[in-house]
């Protein structure tokens, strides 16, 4: 059973990597497939208050969700062969994935929700420092490479607000 573990923590590191190195790098240059959480999420996050309108769109279009969306179904077949030698391991992996999906989408639908439950993605997107906060569902990574820089209930967030 070492492999549910395992998995978590191969999904959580997968959320900070993609996160940091493609969504954040590649993603920064306008006209890439990625470019659409940089310089449309993250705008649509600043402008509504950690609120993105577009996750009301349906989840599979070609749109900044969608795109989200398509890469976790991706991901996901990509990872179906382990399936029949690792099978705890590949079922974590698509829990990961479609944890990641739900978590994220709720969050932006519910920004007080975030706010208090994933503090860590809410400082990410609200924040001073865009680059920082990797994770979304846990910042067990942030932690572990000292990338967790906290904001929310911290005078920093109060001073921001005024």
């Amino acid at each position: 059973m070492i492999s549910i573990p395992a998995g978590l923590l191969l999904g959580n590191f997968t959320e900070w990597w993609f996160h940091r190195i493609v969504l954040h790098g590649m993603g920064r240059k306008r006209g890439t497939f990625w470019s659409f959480h940089f310089h449309e999420h993250h705008r649509n996050a600043r402008q509504h208050n950690f609120y993105d309108p577009c996750y009301r769109r349906p989840p599979l279009g070609w749109h900044a969700q969608g795109k989200e969306a398509w890469a976790l179904v991706a991901a996901s077949v990509l990872v179906a062969p382990l399936i029949l030698w690792a099978p705890w391991l590949c079922l974590t992996l698509w829990y990961c994935a479609g944890n990641y999906y739900l978590t994220h989408k709720k969050a932006h639908d519910h920004p007080d929700w975030a706010r208090k439950n994933l503090p860590w993605h809410y400082d990410h997107h609200m924040g001073p420092n865009p680059q920082a906060n990797w994770c979304v569902t846990r910042p067990w990574f942030d932690w572990v490479f000292g990338t967790r820089e906290h904001f929310v209930g911290r005078e920093r967030e109060a001073g921001a607000a005024s």
